[in-house]
């Protein structure tokens, strides 16, 4: 029986504006440019949409391109400046979260983790990242040279790759651990002795990036919450189509979890609902 539940998000356009975009947008680069030649140049001609903008990324670094020699140490430099930049009501949740808890049960643990397509050195420089999420996945780029400069991908989250690391949380393998063994997720772990039953996870995200995540978690009968920008209309008609028609989420909303908000108030009732059912539990002797 576990005690632990994760609260699982994307990270750009969920916490934060597009943090690739912000980037790209500090060297000058133009993103509206950058996303269609990702489509229209490699995702058209067969690429994964997440390695397609991977490779045009690392086709702007280098001597006299826009982006210059950058470095992975250049991008968690900047990942820092991103916590001016989270969404309202950010970081504050992560503390009303842990108290709703912790006034529920005192053995109920709560634990937040990003699961993204977005770039891993950028989320890692982030101090609101660092001080409130227990882990964190995202895509990684490899170095060469001296000084060193980003030249390869070391690993891509595609959308179906993001349930892999739902499972990973599942099963209790730690992201170094995986790193060091890509292999752990495949090891055997009854569903009675896993760290985090699935049902016992609440994912928001804002895209079609998220699907797969949202239907894994509406086959355990866990709870999702889309998320989509007010200013885009055209998204905000598809996510309702894709994620709420279909049931894959709960709900969509904007950005904004501050208490008195929709997305906000509907996330601290989630988290208070599925810890008073665990405390039931634990109270019961229940065990799954």
């Amino acid at each position: 029986m576990s005690n632990i539940i994760a609260v699982i998000f994307d990270f750009d356009d969920t916490l934060v504006p597009d943090s690739t975009s912000l980037l790209l947008e500090k060297f000058g680069v133009d993103t509206r440019r950058f996303w269609k030649d990702a489509y229209s140049k490699l995702v058209t001609k067969g690429y994964d949409p997440t390695l397609a903008y991977l490779k045009l990324l690392l086709d702007l670094v280098g001597e006299g391109k826009p982006l210059g020699m950058l470095s992975n140490q250049e991008l968690n430099e900047f990942g820092k400046t991103l916590d001016t930049m989270f969404y309202p009501g950010i970081p504050e949740l992560f503390d009303d979260l842990r108290k709703i808890v912790r006034n529920i049960n005192e053995l109920i643990a709560i634990e937040f983790y990003i699961i993204t397509g977005g770039l891993h050195a950028i989320i890692s420089g982030s101090n609101i990242v660092n001080d409130n999420f227990y882990g964190f996945y995202g895509c990684t780029l490899d170095e060469e040279g001296d000084p060193p400069r980003l030249t390869s991908i070391k690993r891509a989250i595609t959308f179906t790759e993001k349930t892999r690391y739902i499972f990973e949380i599942n099963k209790g393998i730690r992201y170094r651990d995986a790193l060091v063994d890509p292999f752990a997720i495949n090891t055997f772990i009854p569903h009675s002795e896993r760290r985090i039953p699935i049902e016992n996870m609440i994912y928001l995200g804002d895209g079609y990036n998220d699907i797969p995540c949202f239907s894994l978690l509406a086959a355990h009968r866990a709870a999702s919450f889309g998320v989509f920008s007010p200013e885009d209309n055209k998204k905000a008609q598809h996510s309702f189509i894709d994620m709420v028609q279909y049931h894959r989420v709960q709900s969509i909303h904007i950005p904004d979890y501050k208490e008195d908000k929709d997305l906000g108030s509907l996330l601290r009732l989630a988290v208070s609902t599925l810890a008073s059912s665990i405390s039931l539990r634990l109270q019961s002797g229940y065990v799954r």
